[in-house]
This record gives structure tokens, C-alpha cells and sequence, in this order.
């Protein structure tokens, strides 16, 4: 049991020192309030690679049913969400999760809406910087500036 105990410590050190290297940040995790029947909520970002290699998000780790990465589509003005398996981040550059384009979506909330003032403990899986933990804050959804414009 001591033995475990040391190689777990020991390892959540090397874990903290590469996320502490990586050159990978996240900002502005957000997700807004749902209606009590809605059954999934979006979930957004910022991700910074100040890097000199390439990163790829590869996965979402969250306490829901399911959790996806995906993009919106429109077509006749009218919005679809299409799932993607990845989200390409290329050194020095930031990609934004928004409503609108990318972002990252809680399924499964069966009854349970997100609730303003709430949070979202996550873990973003990177291909190279591998898992960053964020918390993401849950909002309210200001309508005002809501949509797509042409």
C-alpha cells in the first residue's frame, strides 16, 4: 500500500511538471445555462500553443453521459452540429471555441440543467501536451449578439 502510495505521488509530480512545461494554455472556459429540458450544453474556450510544434485536442474528460467535440455548420441559415474527432492546434497560434464554430458539448443532461454559478470540472486531452485540467464557469447566455450574421 506505501509502495503504491509513493508510485502515485511520484507519478502525479511528472504529470504536474509537463503540464507545468507544456506550452499549451486555456482561457475563458465557459459554459451557459440550460433550460431544465435541454439535453446537452455548450462548452467553450481559448487555447493558446506558444509552442514551436503543433498540438492537437483529441478528447474532453467530464462528468457527463457523453462529451464531444464539434463544430457548427450552416446550411439555408439553419444550424447543425457535426461532431469532430479532433480540433487542430497549430504552434503559436490560439483557436477559439465559440458559439457559433468549435466548442465542446455535454450530452446526457437528463433533467440536470447547467446552472449559472455552477462549474465544470474537465480535462482537455492533447495529443502532445497530454491532460490539462480547467474548470469551466457556467454562465448566463446573454441573447443579445446571439447568431450568426452575414
Amino acid at each position: 500500500m506505501k509502495t503504491t502510495f509513493l508510485a502515485s505521488l511520484a507519478l502525479l509530480a511528472i504529470a504536474t511538471t509537463a503540464t507545468a512545461d507544456s506550452a499549451i494554455s486555456v482561457s475563458d472556459a465557459r459554459a451557459f445555462e440550460t433550460a431544465p429540458s435541454a439535453m446537452a450544453g455548450g462548452g467553450f474556450f481559448a487555447i493558446t500553443n506558444t509552442g514551436t510544434s503543433d498540438d492537437t485536442l483529441i478528447a474532453v474528460l467530464a462528468d457527463f453521459p457523453r462529451v464531444q467535440l464539434h463544430t457548427t455548420e450552416f446550411e439555408n441559415d439553419i444550424a447543425r452540429m457535426v461532431h469532430v474527432d479532433t480540433i487542430p492546434v497549430p504552434a503559436g497560434e490560439t483557436v477559439t471555441l465559440e458559439p457559433g464554430g468549435l466548442h465542446v458539448m455535454f450530452m446526457g443532461l437528463q433533467g440536470n440543467p447547467l446552472m449559472a454559478g455552477a462549474t465544470i470540472d474537465a480535462t482537455l486531452v492533447f495529443e502532445q501536451a497530454g491532460e490539462i485540467p480547467v474548470t469551466f464557469a457556467i454562465v448566463k447566455r446573454d441573447m443579445a449578439g446571439h447568431g450568426k450574421t452575414h
